[in-house]
Formats: structure tokens, sequence, C-alpha cells
């Protein structure tokens, strides 16, 4: 039987009933854009091809997952785009703090931009400021709905550009953008009003 000339939605059906050559014509389709994309998020070829073999090894066994609402390739890109943005956030976790360098000047009086400052070497009253502002924006931002947390997530904190998280997530650039403006509105009105209270 020749597997390519069946729609996505059809070698879902076969892959629902453990159908592997139905399953292997899915995975020929789509295998190279998703190790690209996978690629794009965490930067590292070997931790892509991991999670690449994760995200069949989740389509397999969660194929009843798939509702039929969107597109099958959504669907995969979505698995694959959340593995990634957690493999990121657990190798985040592991980092190690960094080496503290010690000045040769006493009276080191100058101020570091912003983007050299790493939480690990704040003072502790920073530190701890620092931490309730990242827990306040957390859950500013889980508040949100799935689709424009999913789209925060891809953009601000895997770096992705939009094109290519609205097509992880099976949506037009436009509706990506929109759906980004709005959340970027909402989540600065809400940070106003915490900041006030």
């Amino acid at each position: 039987m020749d597997y390519t000339k069946h729609s996505d939605a059809e070698l879902m059906s076969l892959i629902r009933s453990r159908d592997v050559d139905g399953f292997d014509a899915l995975r020929l389709r789509y295998v190279s854009g998703i190790l690209r994309h996978l690629q794009s998020v965490v930067h590292d070829t070997d931790v892509a091809e991991d999670l690449l073999q994760e995200t069949l090894l989740r389509v397999w066994t969660s194929a009843k997952q798939w509702d039929g609402r969107g597109t099958v390739k959504g669907w995969l890109y979505r698995i694959s785009t959340n593995l990634a943005l957690n493999s990121l956030r657990s190798t985040k976790r592991r980092r190690e703090t960094p080496l503290e360098i010690k000045s040769d000047r006493d009276d080191d009086d100058s101020v570091a931009p912003g983007w050299m400052i790493d939480s690990a070497s704040l003072g502790p009253g920073e530190a701890l400021e620092y931490s309730e502002r990242s827990a306040m924006l957390r859950r500013l931002i889980n508040r949100l709905p799935e689709e424009r947390r999913e789209l925060i997530q891809m953009v601000y904190e895997a770096d992705m550009e939009i094109r290519q998280a609205a097509e992880a997530l099976g949506i037009p650039e436009g509706t990506a953008k929109s759906r980004l403006h709005y959340s970027a509105k909402y989540l600065a009105r809400e940070w106003r009003n915490q900041d006030n209270e």
C-alpha cells in the first residue's frame, strides 16, 4: 500500500491502530522539518536529534491525544517545541553559578550593563527583589490563555522568530503578531496594577 498518498489525518488513524508503516510515512513526511525546527530552538545538533526521537516516541505513544482539531503538522511542532522549551529550562537550571571575578580596584564604582548582571551575583536584597519580580511576571504569564502563553515562551524564552513560532503552532504569522501584541499590552497593564498595589 502506498502511504505517501494518505492525508496526515489518515496516517494518524493508522498510527492509532498501531500501524507501523503509517507511522513511518508520517515520520518521513516531517522528520527533516522538525529536526531543523528543534535545532533552531536549542542550537545543539545532538540535543535536537535526541528531542526528535522523543517527539516521535510521543507521537507513537500519544496518537490518541490528537483530537482532529488543527493540523497534524501543528500538533507535531507543538510537541517538539514543548520538549525543546523543557530542555532549555532544565539546562538553565543545571548551569553552574559563575565564578566571582575579583577586581584589583577597591573603589570600583562602575555600573555594569544590565545584560552582564547575573542574578547569582546580586546582593541578598537585590536577589530577593529580582526573584520576586521574576515570580510575579511568571504568574502574570500563566494567567494568559494557553495559546498566548506558548507563543510567549517560544519567542521570548526560546528566542524563536515569530515566523518560526507561528509555523510551529500552525497559525498565520499575522495571528502570532496580534497575539503577542495583545499579550504584551495585557502584561504591561497588569504589571502596573501590581506595582500600584
